[in-house]
């Protein structure tokens, strides 16, 4: 097949090209840069020059293709709200051009999603569409698609974790840098689930050979890390004390970053292992956050 694939020079995108290509795949792979089209073209990927705010070039570059996946995604999280709707917008704009076809789409949103809010973990059967994590759009905007009759397919994303980078956990960094503590909330019993970045490109693959319409998927290796737990090991490798907050005290601790600190995030992935055969087989979320450069200004490589 032909895959156009948003966010191909990404953290989690670079990962996914190796998987597409072992797999025969051609691969037309988005890009804002020069240096990510010749980093792409590389590897064999063909480049499409292209951002977020312009879907309509997105959405010709959709028409080309037997299907999309979409990994693209604006990660100022200090900009969270609006970023959100701008992935909506791309959403409606790539299945604008997938109408009246069998070819996939594959969208990306986030395990919260799931939860439906009785304590249980985060499940694939379930959509809360009241979820107050503003990602609930990405979604809204898939069922909106699939309701028009488009094969959309969901990978909902834990934090995703190398030695560079762990989503959220990575802001959560850079917060303890500069405040010179590393907190969590109350007891810090609240969990995060977790996946190592090659497990979850891993799973796109298999989303794309064998996931089905309307199907969501959780790229879930372990179930809920213990916000207590990050911090603790934050704490270790930046040389800061752990400190438990109140509620009260968080907010203006944690800023922006607050409507997550204190989220009981746990999500299973169980019944994606089942459907698809998906085996994680990656480092876990501590043993990476224990073999990471904690220096200001480490960052992972360019892909």
């Amino acid at each position: 097949m032909r895959v156009f694939l948003t966010g191909a020079t990404g953290f989690i995108g670079s990962r996914i090209v190796p998987e597409l290509l072992a797999a025969g795949h051609q691969v037309l792979g988005l890009t804002r840069s020069d240096a990510g089209a010749r980093t792409l073209e590389a590897t064999g990927v063909q480049a499409h020059r292209g951002t977020l705010e312009d879907p309509e070039s997105l959405s010709a570059a959709a028409a080309g293709a037997d299907a999309v996946i979409h990994t693209a995604f604006d990660h100022d999280f200090s900009n969270f709200v609006a970023n959100c709707e701008k992935d909506r917008r791309v959403i409606n704009a790539l299945g604008a051009a997938l109408k009246g076809s069998d070819r996939p789409l594959i969208i990306t949103s986030g395990t919260g999603m799931g939860d439906a809010g009785q304590g249980r973990p985060a499940t694939e059967d379930v959509f809360n569409a009241n979820h107050p994590n503003p990602r609930v759009a990405s979604e809204l905007a898939g069922n909106e698609l699939l309701r028009a009759g488009i094969d959309v397919r969901v990978v909902r994303l834990p934090q995703v974790h190398d030695t560079f980078r762990q989503g959220l956990i990575s802001t959560f960094i850079e917060i303890s840098r500069e405040r010179g503590v590393a907190a969590y909330i109350g007891e810090g019993a609240n969990r995060w689930p977790a996946a190592h970045v090659l497990d979850v490109a891993k799973l796109y693959g298999l989303v794309l050979a064998k996931g089905r319409k309307g199907a969501r998927y959780h790229a879930v290796a372990e179930e809920g890390i213990p916000a207590r737990t990050i911090a603790e090991l934050v704490a270790a490798g930046l040389g800061v004390p752990a400190i438990s907050l109140s509620a009260g005290d968080a907010a203006q601790h944690f800023g922006w970053f607050n409507i997550f600190a204190g989220l009981d995030m746990r999500a299973s992935g169980a019944w994606t292992r089942a459907q698809l055969g998906w085996e994680p087989t990656g480092p876990s979320l501590i043993e990476d956050l224990k073999h990471m450069d904690y220096r200001a200004g480490a960052a992972a490589p360019k892909p």
